[in-house]
């Protein structure tokens, strides 16, 4: 769940929102829409945690992890495919490597044994085992072939690099997706089984983006007093305009 709590952002003087108050609750989709400069992206950054707010804040449960559609599409060159999608889970990444790290060690001791074995059972606890598989689906579900897992990242195109990284934000059963502009770049079928993969999601997945994937034939709308309109779902419910 994420809380905002009377949130108001100033540039220079400018007021881009103020206060803001809203509850994203499990199980929902969101969307946050407005003109350009509206200050979607800004508000999203707000919500991860990247940038403060001048007032206000935003609470999240402990126990919720997030991930967050990554824009920076060189930041992974120097990673496989497969490598980069597991990231979206970073502490399953961890695991993996500490691991490798432990069973590559020539003098293997009696302290390393036990340190192995607690994270192979954490490992274990986090579906590890089906990360591969995971992955796989994932970028096959976005138009990608699954040969590409072990390629690194700079050889692909660009396109190819925003879908791997859609495929890391929903990586792992994340409790909450933000997710700027998911469609871009994106073709027709990607777009559709991002949509089908986000109504299906048994968590709240926020996104920005001008064309809201998973777009209900129902909206209820709230300005919450800025530029931006914040849209969730509502089942059997008329847009309230």
């Amino acid at each position: 769940m994420i809380t905002v709590n009377d949130v108001s952002l100033n540039f220079s003087g400018q007021t881009l929102f103020k206060h803001v108050d809203l509850k994203f609750t499990p199980g929902n989709c969101y969307g946050i829409i407005g003109a350009n400069g509206a200050g979607k992206t800004t508000f999203l950054r707000i919500l991860s945690g990247d940038l403060e707010p001048t007032t206000g804040e935003v609470v999240i449960s402990k126990d919720q992890r997030m991930s967050v559609l990554k824009q920076d599409h060189f930041q992974y060159d120097q990673y496989t495919v497969l490598d980069t999608v597991i990231m979206g889970n970073q502490r399953l990444y961890d695991i993996m490597k500490e691991k490798d790290a432990l069973y590559a060690k020539e003098d293997f001791t009696d302290a390393d044994g036990v340190k192995a074995s607690e994270l192979e059972a954490e490992f274990a606890d986090m579906d590890g085992w089906e990360a591969e598989s995971d992955v796989s689906r994932l970028i096959q579900g976005l138009g990608l072939s699954e040969d590409i897992l072990y390629s690194e990242m700079s050889t692909l195109t660009a396109k190819e690099k925003v879908k791997v990284l859609l495929a890391q934000a929903l990586f792992g059963k994340p409790d909450i997706i933000l997710l700027d502009e998911p469609t871009n770049h994106l073709d027709i079928h990607a777009v559709e089984w991002l949509e089908d993969f986000i109504l299906e999601c048994e968590r709240s997945a926020t996104t920005v983006t001008s064309s809201i994937p998973c777009a209900p034939t129902s909206w209820t709308w709230t300005t919450a007093g800025s530029r931006c309109m914040w849209a969730t779902t509502s089942s059997g419910t008329s847009p309230a305009r």
